[in-house]
């Protein structure tokens, strides 16, 4: 679960940054529901792992959450949530 949320985590980021390009910040609508299932992956990840899948969890965790948070922010900036 840990390398699952790991990868799952690079992809949101990777859809974050895709979502700064102007015209295609609509993106973050798909973005940050996507980063919510890997965030619930990974902390599924934290409960099931030994210490070894712990930290690569924890970085999944990590990884969505920022996506979470900047996805969330650059809705509000641009007039994306009313």
């Amino acid at each position: 679960m840990g390398i699952i949320s790991l990868v799952w985590g690079i992809i949101a980021l990777l859809w974050m940054l895709l979502a700064f390009v102007p015209l295609l910040g609509w993106g973050n609508w798909f973005m940050i529901p996507f980063a919510v299932v890997g965030a619930i992956i990974a902390a599924i990840g934290l409960v099931l792992a030994g210490p070894a899948g712990r930290s690569r969890a924890k970085a999944g965790l990590l990884l969505n959450a920022v996506a979470i948070v900047v996805g969330a922010i650059r809705l509000l900036l641009g007039g994306g949530v009313l």
